[in-house]
């Protein structure tokens, strides 16, 4: 390499080390709801706001092109891709218009284990036992993996209308809990989260038989149906995505629960949908060195993280990183978006 060569070389790098790259932008929800612990849910507004920044500010390409572009050798600096976790119906309902509005691409990752059911995602179930206006029962004895725990409520037993409106923007990663039950619902979100479906459910069934209150989909935090998932595709601009049949802590589960999990959800939504699935999404953000081999031996071509930072030319394609949406108003985003690209 002649030395007029090298320095090219080092320049490159050295740009390639300082560019700003792409961002992945990483959604659950559009919709507007009283309660919303995990900050899951960006309102319709707010998301229509975010889509007008992108559409004046930044080039939005669809998750495929993004990598693609990567294998090319192209710049994809300055780039967004918009993704959906979990699959709820409002990816739908509400999003899908905003985004054909502004003729916008996005990947939708579903687990297509609530769909089939129709149920709720399990921590909204528990956000409905423990954050909704009642009364309880003063104390709970649960034992989970052979462990006996209690949990004493007192006073918080009761929770009116006006302790739940008082509470509403409680934030459940602030760790700053208002009353017990909100330190419950933190302490059992913890419990179930590792624990298998079926571990999970079944602790559900016991917590709603305590509190006396039956089984409910509410149609506010439904998922899509089995016949909204091909609607989702419809017009092209949406792919659907995999995200486990059950969204389980994967690095929890053995590796053969792992690799059903992935492959069956997988398999399920391509007969659904009549043609391959080749995009993952690790439910949580969870996965060990042994889940990146299994989603690459199910065939997927990219998955992605919740690791947040920029996708760059030596960005893992079954590591791909991305940055959390909040509600944020347009002029937030747009200052979020800035920051991001060095603007």
């Amino acid at each position: 390499m002649s030395i007029k060569d090298l320095r090219k070389a080092i320049a490159r790098r050295l740009r390639n080390a300082i560019a700003p790259g792409a961002r992945i932008l990483m959604y659950h929800r559009v919709a507007e709801i009283d309660l919303d612990p995990w900050g899951l849910c960006v309102t319709p507004e707010h998301f229509a706001e975010h889509l007008e920044v992108l559409s004046k500010s930044a080039r939005v390409v669809s998750l495929q092109q993004l990598t693609e572009e990567l294998d090319a050798g192209k710049s994809v600096n300055r780039s967004i891709a918009i993704t959906f976790d979990d699959g709820y119906a409002d990816n739908l309902l509400n999003a899908k218009p905003i985004l054909e509005k502004y003729d916008i691409p996005a990947t939708v990752f579903v687990a297509n284990g609530y769909v089939e059911r129709q149920q709720e995602y399990w921590w909204d179930e528990l956000e409905r036992i423990f954050l909704q206006p009642g009364t309880l029962p003063e104390k709970l004895e649960l034992t989970v993996n052979n462990h006996d725990y209690q949990w004493e409520l007192g006073e918080a037993a009761t929770y009116s209308q006006a302790d739940y409106q008082q509470h509403q923007n409680w934030y459940a990663e602030e760790k700053n809990d208002p009353t017990p039950r909100h330190s419950l619902y933190r302490s059992l979100w913890q419990l179930l989260l590792p624990l298998l479906a079926e571990e999970q459910k079944e602790i559900l069934d016991e917590l709603r038989a305590w509190a006396g209150i039956k089984a409910e989909t509410r149609s506010t935090h439904r998922p899509l149906t089995l016949a909204e998932i091909p609607m989702l595709e419809s017009g092209n601009l949406i792919e659907v995505g995999s995200h486990t049949v059950m969204h389980p802590y994967l690095s929890a589960l053995p590796i053969s629960r792992q690799r059903q999990e992935i492959q069956d959800n997988k398999a399920r939504l391509e007969e659904i949908l009549g043609h391959p699935v080749t995009s993952f999404a690790y439910p949580y953000g969870n996965y060990t060195p042994e889940t990146i081999n299994l989603v690459q031996e199910a065939g997927f071509d990219r998955a992605c993280s919740t690791i947040s930072a920029g996708v760059r030319q030596k960005s893992d394609y079954y590591q791909l990183p991305r940055v959390e949406i909040q509600n944020w108003h347009g002029e937030e985003f747009a200052r979020r978006l800035s920051r991001w690209f060095y603007v």
